[in-house]
């Protein structure tokens, strides 16, 4: 840690409950007249009444652009490039395509991580249930413990370890509704994915995130969104800017990038998410400042008096915008399956392969009955489900379709001793290349599915299957074993905590 970052914050300290004197914004008058403004931001809380500033937390470092200058250079007539050009003279601007970005939970270190989410679910490669949570435990080699309960207090479904360490909700993707977003238990909601990792010894909970959506959570904290009302939304667009510039700059921690408190940038997940300030994150999606090519870690504060024009080379940097991890856009909502069934309509809580099994006749049919619960494919592309003479598997793009096992192996090789007896004559060896034994009433000729050697249906979008007429025959529940993997009793350890700049930007 830098020792001037150290000064910054004792000064900080120092300011609280001071009261002094109402300056003018350089270069621009103060506009705020008589009415009270609460300034609410990382670096803390103003209250401007006629005549004084009165510092509630304190106005930070002062380095980079000023949040009050800012919305009284927008109610000016300034726009939100002209504002950053004026804080931040020298830098450029650049462009980014989508990606996300690792947060650390700070309220959550020393803590397991337990979340939920009302739409379900996805855990150690597994579908959980709405409202069922997940509790994860990480563990020294990169893994977690996950244990999953009715409820955050219910009892124990199941457990298992796993090396994924996250929780997932159940549609990938940015801008997804309330339903899907992950709560923890006793807290707020999360857009994105919750995990946990060790640091010496400690626990930490990690946001994997969309960048906009961390943003949209971001900004509404940062600056107030009823600015947009006053005349100054140029400023929350200058704001989305350099918050998405400070935290691409960021690279804190070997598990996240950045966390969410004033040591980087106020960050409370989708509590205080507001249409205004989702808005200006929007209108400016992409865009960041750069310093010889490179994204400018571009602090700023609330300093009352308009602040001065920063000195960018005393900046950081972080990566170019090339450099930046892009992720592939998914759809807003799901899209239909490729074969729709009008007249067959899902039932509360179902998944897409629970209806096509209802469709063509649930364990009358010709798959039978299940033997396991929805399982992911690789690389997240869908989930499958094994039936005692054949698989259902889902994708969005495909929807929900009956493959037999021969093609299940090629999706997922390791999935062999998992499969019955009639796939192969013994459990745990694939069936013959080329031909799929134990699903001959799949297809029309009564002959055994061929499926070409190498071939990856998925990848071609399409699966070798063929349609099984419906029968009618309501859904039942499945019961399946559980063999509970003992939880890790690794206990949290205590370290010293960076405690990082002194106030977010900076």
């Amino acid at each position: 840690m830098r020792a001037d970052i150290k000064i910054n914050r004792s000064t900080r300290r120092g300011t609280r409950r001071r009261t002094v004197p109402l300056l003018k914004t350089v270069p621009l008058p103060v506009l705020v007249g008589g009415s009270a403004l609460a300034l609410t931001g990382a670096i803390g809380l103003w209250q401007i009444l006629p005549g004084q500033i009165v510092p509630t937390v304190g106005a930070g470092h002062g380095r980079g652009m000023s949040q009050v200058g800012a919305f009284d250079n927008a109610r000016a007539g300034w726009t939100a490039e002209e504002i950053l050009g004026h804080y931040y003279p020298g830098a450029e601007f650049g462009q980014i395509g989508p990606t996300t970005i690792g947060v650390r939970l700070q309220a959550q270190d020393d803590a397991t991580l337990d979340t939920y989410a009302a739409a379900g679910a996805q855990v150690a490669g597994r579908m959980i249930g709405p409202n069922e949570a997940a509790h994860l435990t990480p563990l020294p080699d990169g893994g977690a413990s996950v244990v999953v309960t009715a409820g955050c207090d219910g009892e124990v479904l199941w457990q298992a370890a796993t090396d994924d360490p996250f929780v997932y909700p159940v549609n990938a993707g940015a801008g997804r509704p309330a339903d899907e977003h992950l709560t923890l238990c006793g807290g707020t909601a999360y857009r994105g994915a919750l995990g946990v990792a060790l640091e010496d010894g400690a626990y930490r909970t990690v946001n994997q995130v969309d960048l906009d959506d961390y943003l949209a959570g971001l900004l509404p904290a940062e600056m107030q969104a009823n600015w947009a009302d006053k005349g100054a939304f140029e400023a929350l667009r200058a704001q989305a800017i350099a918050a998405r510039s400070y935290a691409l700059a960021e690279s804190r921690y070997h598990y996240a990038q950045t966390c969410d408190t004033t040591d980087c940038q106020v960050y409370p997940g989708t509590v205080k998410e507001d249409a205004r300030t989702t808005e200006a994150v929007a209108a400016t999606s992409g865009t960041v400042l750069l310093r010889d090519g490179l994204i400018l870690r571009s602090e700023y504060s609330a300093a009352p008096d308009g602040g001065r024009p920063a000195d960018i080379e005393t900046f950081a940097v972080g990566p170019a915008p090339h450099e930046v991890i892009q992720t592939v856009p998914a759809p807003a909502v799901p899209t239909e399956p490729t074969q729709p069934d009008p007249t067959i309509e899902a039932l509360a809580g179902e998944t897409a392969i629970d209806t096509e099994y209802r469709r063509i006749g649930g364990p009358d049919s010709s798959i039978g009955a299940p033997i396991g619960p929805e399982m992911l494919l690789p690389q997240r592309a869908g989930t499958y489900r094994l039936y005692t003479n054949g698989v259902i598997v889902a994708t969005k793009t495909l929807g929900a379709q009956v493959v037999d096992f021969s093609t299940l192996l090629q999706l997922v090789p390791d999935v062999a001793d998992q499969l019955p007896a009639s796939a192969s004559g013994s459990p745990g060896t694939a069936a013959p290349q080329g031909t799929s034994p134990g699903t001959e009433g799949l297809a029309a000729d009564g002959q055994p599915h061929q499926v070409p050697a190498g071939e990856f249906p998925v990848a071609q979008g399409q699966l070798p299957i063929q349609p099984v007429p419906a029968a009618g025959v309501p859904p039942v529940d499945e019961q399946f074993p559980v063999h509970p993997t003992p939880v890790a009793a690794d206990p949290a350890g205590q370290i010293p905590v960076d405690p990082g700049p002194a106030a977010s930007g900076g």
